[in-house]
């Protein structure tokens, strides 16, 4: 007869697998689970004369600021617009190129397309920055100089802000779509070849076996990276939003987001506990997005589901 295991034999048996896996424990209780003892700051009015609890006690009165002045409803909008722009055009992108790549028959040319799409993923975003700024500076910026070459007015890039809607997304797209890419070409490659022989002896032409074999068959990795996109979907791109627009406050209509509007109220107005207000709504709100779409797509697929 046998009798269930408790935890501490399952320990015993496998504690070389535990032995490795405490590495990643650690790490995530020492930078994820501790500092959450932080989210206290945000009902409280902090004082830097004081302790963490001994601050000012204040309720949902930093929410309350935040929604009432417009500020939440700005950022939200903004983060949510922009990730979803980064979401639905990356995907889109990454799949035309993926199923480009994969119908070209010159192995030499596909390694060198693929080699200089996936180059832009390890470029640094301070080096974007400073690409950016040589492409659009007033005075000198490669931009400006060949329109008075052309005789045309300059343009201040930096001043106009419906213009960064478009310069964030085309600069995202070109830094992450190789990388995007990559992972649906990985699994165009693990698709049998006997569908497309089959397809081939049935007639079916190359646009046919796209839309009938390969689409479908990228379904499932579809579904996975769109819920660990929406998984985040409330977590901008710092380093990108931070880099290309820095401190212009001229942009932040068009460009701020909940990090860089976090990162800026501890840096610059030292406002604690509206930024740790703003950085637990964010959680809260990626949380519940997460847990909908997954149970909306059990629902629907218990396959393509992540739990």
């Amino acid at each position: 007869m046998n009798k269930k295991k408790g935890f501490v034999h399952e320990l015993v048996t496998n504690r070389i697998l535990f032995i490795m896996l405490l590495p990643a424990v650690l790490f995530f209780i020492i930078n994820s689970y501790i500092p959450m003892v932080g989210i206290y700051y945000a009902f409280t009015q902090f004082d830097f004369n004081t302790s963490l609890f001994d601050s000012v006690f204040v309720g949902l009165d930093n929410f309350k600021y935040l929604w009432q002045s417009g500020l939440l409803t700005k950022l939200t909008l903004n983060t949510v617009g922009y990730n979803l722009a980064f979401i639905v055009l990356g995907n889109v992108l990454a799949i035309a190129c993926a199923v480009l790549l994969s119908e070209l028959k010159s192995k030499w040319f596909k390694k060198i397309t693929q080699s200089v799409m996936f180059l832009p993923y390890f470029v640094s975003f301070v080096i974007l920055s400073v690409i950016v700024y040589n492409l659009f500076n007033y005075e000198s910026g490669f931009l400006n100089t060949m329109l008075k070459g052309l005789g045309m007015q300059p343009l201040d890039v930096y001043n106009t802000p419906w213009m960064w809607v478009f310069l964030i997304i085309i600069f995202y797209l070109w830094k992450n779509l190789g990388y995007s890419m990559v992972i649906y070409l990985a699994a165009i490659t693990g698709i049998s070849d006997e569908y497309y022989e089959a397809a081939k002896i049935d007639g079916a032409n190359i646009f046919q076996r796209i839309w009938y074999i390969t689409l479908p068959m990228l379904k499932t990795t579809f579904v996975v990276l769109l819920l660990f996109a929406l998984g985040s979907i409330m977590k901008g791109q710092f380093d990108l939003f931070y880099q290309l627009v820095g401190n212009n406050g001229l942009l932040y209509n068009a460009t701020d987001i909940l990090d860089t509007y976090v990162y800026r109220s501890l840096k610059v107005t030292f406002d604690i506990g509206m930024a740790t207000s703003a950085g637990l709504y964010q959680s809260l709100f990626g949380f519940v997005l997460v847990m909908t779409v997954n149970y909306i797509i059990r629902k629907i697929n218990d396959e393509y589901a992540l739990f």
